[in-house]
């Protein structure tokens, strides 16, 4: 940000990685922020020279480069930062990062796989903005089995909580007895979403892991490990090339 360019406040924020856009939209509404003393409102603008202050403490931009990660995520640890409950957190699994990174999207508790952290917050707001369409690949094991029908209405749509979840593409990889692997193609990233789907054509998913987003693969990565994305890998994290709305 050039010294006296204004910009709005919750971007401000986020390129401090502090958070995403849209949760630091929340902090200005709960009260958390002041910009040189006074309660910060949405529409608020800053420059380089204001003070901003979060909960009493103040942010500034960062001096270090931007970083960007890629975590394979065990069973068992939840999507956040910190917890009050004393849960097992993904925080505890960059924490030897050098750098205060957040996680790009989530995965349930339950859910493994691939998770995107970064401290640049214009980038993250671009992965997970739905006009960008950043789709993301799954491999999900359900249970007992699956017929020609319930593929159908997963790739079409199925109603959640009164709205129709949007086109999908999905694949069997292997079937036998009493289970499925399934491959699942999604642009949607909804809390528990798969899991739902499932679901609602009468499926239990037994495992759920995310392998790819955008076009970027998490590969061998071994489970709990992460490590740098390339400069390549950033650029296609936001490619998408999915023709037709079928061929990746």
């Amino acid at each position: 940000m050039a010294k006296n360019e204004p910009i709005r406040l919750q971007k401000f924020i986020s390129q401090c990685g502090i958070a995403s856009r849209r949760k630091a939209e929340e902090m200005i509404l709960n009260g958390s922020v002041k910009v040189n003393g006074k309660a910060a409102v949405l529409g608020d603008k800053v420059t380089a020279e204001d003070k901003v202050f979060l909960k009493g403490k103040r942010i500034v931009m960062p001096k270090t480069k931007f970083r960007y990660i890629m975590l394979n995520k065990p069973r068992g640890f939840i999507t956040t930062m910190n917890d009050d409950r004393g849960r097992k957190c993904v925080a505890q699994l960059v924490s030897n990062v050098g750098e205060r990174v957040y996680p790009i999207g989530r995965l349930d508790k339950d859910s493994e796989g691939m998770l995107v952290f970064t401290n640049d917050g214009e980038f993250a707001n671009k992965v997970m903005h739905p006009r960008n369409g950043v789709y993301k690949i799954y491999r999900v094991t359900v249970r007992p089995t699956i017929d020609e029908e319930q593929l159908i209405k997963l790739e079409t749509g199925v109603e959640i909580d009164g709205k129709k979840t949007a086109p999908a593409i999905v694949h069997v990889i292997h079937k036998e007895q009493g289970r499925v692997v399934l491959e699942m193609i999604l642009h949607e990233g909804k809390n528990r979403e798969i899991r739902k789907m499932c679901e609602a054509v009468g499926l239990e998913v037994a495992r759920l892991k995310r392998t790819q987003i955008g076009g970027v693969k998490m590969g061998m990565l071994k489970q709990g490990d992460w490590r740098d994305l390339t400069e390549n890998e950033v650029k296609k994290l936001l490619s998408n090339p999915i023709v037709n709305g079928r061929t990746i």
